[in-house]
């Protein structure tokens, strides 16, 4: 005797990619109207689908606010899972076109912005050239974070410090920097001890970022409390007012340092203050041809040139982690 089941639930649940792919469109931007030309369907067929993915769930994603859509908060926990769902479909696709021997696919890097504008973005022009089938997206956030972004799945490759819950290559030493005034009597050395910085008006970072937490350390070791004008999340604006005199920043060399400054790599007691920046990805999931090859090629390019080379001369040799294979 045969029995033919019907599940209910799982044709309640079945969904269409496209529809979740809508939702998470629509949810970044922040409504249907603000996503514009990043949907790929019209405004009236966009709502459509949401309303067809509530059904398929069985949740609400929007609570409507007037003509205004709001995450709900089933909606927010939904996106989270929604972008990885996206990201393993985007694999599997990936999959097939390196079976097939291709040389197309969507590759997602995340960096944050200093490494995007000194790192990546003179690397991706020829990249491009040569790969013109490989459409990057670039996912900017903060360090602690990015690495989190890549265990969770959210990207494919980061440019982040070592972990050891990843797999990585080697790209730069990244230093501490004291930026100066060029009149500053500090400007002619080749690097510059914390120490030295302890009567300094200081221009910081916030704490998040890595060459804060190198800095606060260094201070640590050396017992000194630094005499703090100012902190800021955009390391530009301290440059601004370094260049009019108003402090010392500090900042690290992934930032672009304009020729109206002095940058000096910063020292702890004749040791580097820093860390390697590597090119990052997880191991548990399958890093697909075109993205060993973008690997391969920033690691590359790094070698020849990297930010601030120059600036970092004058620094003692950050120690070498272990690298990682392919």
């Amino acid at each position: 005797m045969c029995y033919h089941v019907h599940d209910a639930a799982v044709e309640r649940t079945r969904l269409d990619l496209r529809h979740l792919q809508t939702f998470v469109t629509i949810a970044e931007a922040g409504g249907i109207a603000r996503a514009g030309d990043r949907l790929s369907v019209s405004q009236p067929a966009a709502s459509r689908q949401i309303l067809a993915l509530e059904t398929a769930l069985g949740v609400r994603l929007f609570e409507r606010i007037g003509r205004r859509l709001r995450l709900s908060s089933e909606g927010e926990d939904l996106l989270r899972h929604g972008r990885r769902l996206l990201m393993e479909a985007d694999l599997l696709d990936a999959r097939a076109q390196a079976l097939k021997g291709g040389e197309a696919g969507i590759l997602r890097v995340g960096a944050t912005a200093m490494v995007v504008e000194s790192t990546l973005s003179p690397f991706l022009s020829r990249y491009r050239r040569r790969h013109p089938g490989v459409e990057i997206h670039f996912v900017e956030d903060g360090g602690w974070r990015l690495r989190d972004r890549l265990a969770h799945g959210d990207v494919h490759l980061a440019v982040v410090l070592p972990d050891d819950r990843f797999r990585y290559r080697l790209l730069y030493p990244g230093h501490g920097l004291a930026v100066l005034p060029r009149k500053s009597p500090l400007s002619r050395r080749r690097a510059l001890d914390v120490a030295e910085l302890a009567d300094q008006p200081l221009l910081l970072l916030h704490r998040g970022f890595n060459v804060r937490e190198w800095f606060d350390v260094a201070c640590g070791v050396a017992r000194i409390r630094p005499r703090v004008l100012m902190e800021s999340a955009t390391p530009h604006a301290l440059i601004a007012l370094t260049r009019i005199g108003y402090g010392v920043a500090v900042v690290p060399s992934t930032l672009k340092i304009p020729k109206s400054v002095v940058a000096l790599p910063l020292v702890q007691r004749g040791r580097a203050i820093g860390g390697w920046m590597t090119i990052a990805w997880d191991p548990r999931r399958l890093l697909a041809t075109y993205a060993a090859q973008f690997v391969e090629e920033l690691v590359a390019h790094c070698q020849r040139d990297f930010p601030n080379r120059d600036f970092v001369r004058g620094a003692p040799r950050l120690p070498q982690p272990v690298t990682s294979a392919i």
